[in-house]
């Protein structure tokens, strides 16, 4: 539909339009409540110029026959970009924008339409007018939105890159005031504690709806991180006092999980958190249950140098290594037994399922291969250790 829009009318919306455009405001002042406090100082000056702008960029279009109206000029759509990106920097979100956009629309039809009518416009070209101003408005507010996006997205690829940096810092042995310079560039409020939690990449989602808001999950260049297979790593944040409730509250948000939830350390220890956990993990085989590092730190220390544990095991049972392999594997679970049982033959006996009888024949064998060792408490120690 063409719009024939005289000279005559197009000279009275420009004399009308500081007018129009302040009820336009105050309109989108009254009723969205994201803009009540967003008029004063420079945003408010952005915003008034903005919409100043576009109904000014409106009437000189639609006073000129050889242009679509609906199509705004470059600097316009440039003007509310630049707004959208503003309005997200600034806070309000998307929603609010669109709304002042559609509460603005009306309220500027209203005065330009009635300004437009006094002023001899027909009911056709009224018609037309219509038209064409939502049109206008459609392309800014999608311009809007466009910008708001596209600062959401900037501003959050940022913030992410920085959070990422920090939890590098953390994890890789950093000096305390780089690690602190790392989060206040974040803009990330330390909390008292952080707990290093491995679980599956695929759990991490339902995970984080529960924990923190301020745990990290460090993803890049992160040491030994890659050598698991699908599974992601969370510093878990907590402002607790620690102690065995609180551990107990931690494991539970990860029931179910099949997780590894390394000790709870201070925010700039948290690297000894991490390192027991990639230790558990990369130690033992993927289990179907949340573990709890802390009640496994014998197995962890066992575990920490096979070729060691090797070795010392062939150390305390070389007295054995002449006799036949069948005798030795028993006198073996003898003396596994007599160092869990401290000695207490009946219960060696419980365990072995032998007679008490036997195991006092056994003990007497082995107290003639090992002599005085069986009292000497470094022995007793390094036995413990390599039968365990």
């Amino acid at each position: 539909m063409d719009l024939n829009l005289s000279e005559e009318v197009s000279a009275a919306l420009l004399a009308e339009l500081p007018r129009v455009a302040e009820q336009t405001i105050d309109a989108v002042i009254a009723e969205v409540p994201s803009y009540a406090n967003a008029w004063e100082g420079s945003m408010g000056r952005t915003i008034r110029s903005a919409v100043q702008l576009a109904l000014g960029g409106f009437v000189n279009l639609a006073g000129k026959p050889s242009r679509d109206p609906g199509t705004p000029a470059a600097s316009v759509m440039e003007a509310a970009y630049a707004l959208g990106r503003g309005e997200a920097r600034s806070g309000r979100s998307m929603d609010a924008l669109l709304a002042a956009y559609r509460i603005g629309a009306r309220t500027a039809w209203r005065d330009m339409s009635a300004i437009s009518v006094q002023n001899g416009l027909s009911a056709g070209d009224l018609a037309a007018f219509a038209e064409l101003v939502f049109a206008y408005i459609d392309e800014l507010s999608a311009s809007s939105a466009a910008g708001h996006t596209d600062e959401l997205e900037t501003t959050g690829r940022v913030h992410r890159r920085y959070l990422e940096r920090l939890g590098h810092a953390l994890l890789t042995g950093a000096p305390a005031d780089a690690v602190v310079a790392a989060a206040d560039r974040a803009e990330w409020d330390p909390p008292q504690q952080l707990t290093a939690v491995l679980l599956p990449q695929q759990q991490v989602r339902a995970v984080l709806a529960q924990v923190d808001s301020r745990t990290l999950q460090p993803t890049e260049d992160i040491p030994g991180l890659d050598e698991l297979d699908d599974r992601a790593l969370l510093l878990v944040a907590d402002n607790g006092k620690g102690g065995a409730r609180a551990r107990a509250a931690l494991l539970k948000l990860f029931d179910g999980h099949s997780a590894v939830v390394g000790p709870t350390r201070p925010w700039l220890e948290v690297a000894a958190s991490f390192d027991r956990a990639l230790r558990f993990a990369s130690q033992t085989e993927a289990r179907d249950r949340t573990v709890d590092t802390e009640a496994h730190l014998a197995e962890i220390l066992l575990a920490a140098d096979p070729a060691a544990l090797r070795d010392l095991r062939e150390q305390v049972l070389a007295p054995l290594a002449s006799l036949r392999p069948s005798a030795a594997e028993k006198l073996t679970d003898t003396l596994r037994m007599w160092l869990l049982h401290h000695g207490r033959r009946e219960d060696m006996a419980a365990a072995l399922f032998v007679h008490p009888q036997t195991v006092r024949y056994r003990m007497g064998q082995l107290r003639e291969v090992y002599a005085e060792r069986l009292e000497d408490p470094q022995f007793v120690r390094d036995a413990t250790i390599a039968l365990s």
